[in-house]
């Protein structure tokens, strides 16, 4: 059972949601869109760092 709930946003922020926002699609949908491309996007970040830190610390295959 879902509850509905306010968020307070500026004025500002809240045409920068109506912007974004696709024909028919609910400010419900276009945040959890948003939420899940901000996760991904975090995830991306993370494998790239340990992709950076692997390489500093592996030894190349024609160093061996």
């Amino acid at each position: 059972m879902s509850a509905d709930k306010r968020i307070p946003v500026t004025e500002e922020t809240r045409k920068e949601l109506h912007e974004l926002k696709e024909p028919g699609q609910t400010y419900d949908d276009l945040l959890k869109e948003l939420a899940q491309q901000r996760r991904r996007d975090d995830l991306e970040m993370r494998f790239r760092e340990l992709e950076d830190a692997d390489a500093d610390e592996l030894t190349s295959l024609e160093d061996v």
